[in-house]
């Protein structure tokens, strides 16, 4: 017998895992979160969404798992994928928008469109004041380190280098300056209205795109005056719209596509079972 269970989605190239608690025959653990996120032997994805709640004022609470197992405090990719799911499954009662409460965000307001797509209030950024430039193989370099409530860290180039970032992205991640660990953002400007990124995501290494980390970057070239207050984050998965408001808060658009239901054979709900 088939326990259907699991819907995998993906906003431009990264993709997760979203669960009922309720619709699950084990809990949820570091361990079986690796072994559900394993391309080779589990279901693979760049993480898992865990519903985790729900207030009776229109809020909706959510746990983030990183494919190594770890925690994150938010991922604005895994919102818009969370926040379309809560609504294609009817659990807003046709309502389009609502808010969606992370560990580290709060609450973040949300608004699921007719074309798929989804806008999140990503709050304000903050930024460390203290480490503008840290160092990595023996180089000094030049760093803006925030928080959009998950840490960030966005270093600018002229031109952008995969193999850079798979060297310098694992080491900055678990640099000594992030405790906690950090995304890697390395950005260019092209002009006043568009940024591109590559992007090494804490507890998931490279990343075809990320929501938070597009937001990060946009939130720290236009306090340098590299970008406009509204602007196109271009990642190798796709583009990403974000935009700086009067305020200061932080707003990404984007789309979510599904990619399938998932029905878990028994003989992975037993390996699943027997992990601690």
């Amino acid at each position: 017998m088939l326990t259907l269970s699991l819907t995998k989605s993906h906003g431009l190239g990264n993709d997760y895992l979203v669960a009922d608690p309720a619709d699950l025959p084990f809990g949820i653990t570091p361990e079986r979160v690796k072994l559900l996120c394993d391309r080779h032997v589990g279901v693979g994805s760049d993480g898992l969404l865990v519903l985790d709640g729900y207030a009776d004022d229109g809020e909706w609470y959510l746990r983030i798992f990183n494919p190594d197992g770890s925690q994150a405090e938010k991922s604005g990719n895994g919102i818009r994928i969370f926040s379309r799911w809560l609504f294609d499954t009817g659990r807003t009662f046709g309502h389009r928008v609502f808010w969606v409460n992370t560990p580290g965000g709060g609450s973040a307001t949300v608004e699921v469109h007719p074309d798929r797509t989804v806008t999140v209030q990503m709050g304000r950024p903050e930024f460390r004041e203290d480490l503008v430039e840290i160092e990595v193989d023996g180089q000094r370099v030049p760093v803006t380190a925030l928080s959009l409530g998950n840490p960030h860290c966005v270093i600018f180039r002229d031109r952008l280098d995969v193999p850079e970032l798979r060297r310098l992205g694992p080491r900055i991640e678990r640099h000594a300056a992030f405790p906690r660990r950090t995304n890697v953002q390395f950005a260019h400007s092209l002009d006043n209205v568009s940024l591109e990124l590559l992007i090494w995501e804490r507890g998931a290494g490279e990343t075809r795109a990320s929501g938070s980390s597009a937001c990060a970057a946009v939130a720290a070239a236009h306090r340098a005056g590299l970008v406009g207050p509204d602007v196109t984050a271009r990642m190798p998965g796709g583009d990403l719209r974000v935009r700086v408001d009067a305020d200061g808060q932080i707003f990404q658009h984007g789309p979510v596509d599904d990619v399938m239901t998932v029905s878990l054979a028994p003989d992975l709900i037993r390996r699943l079972q027997a992990l601690p």
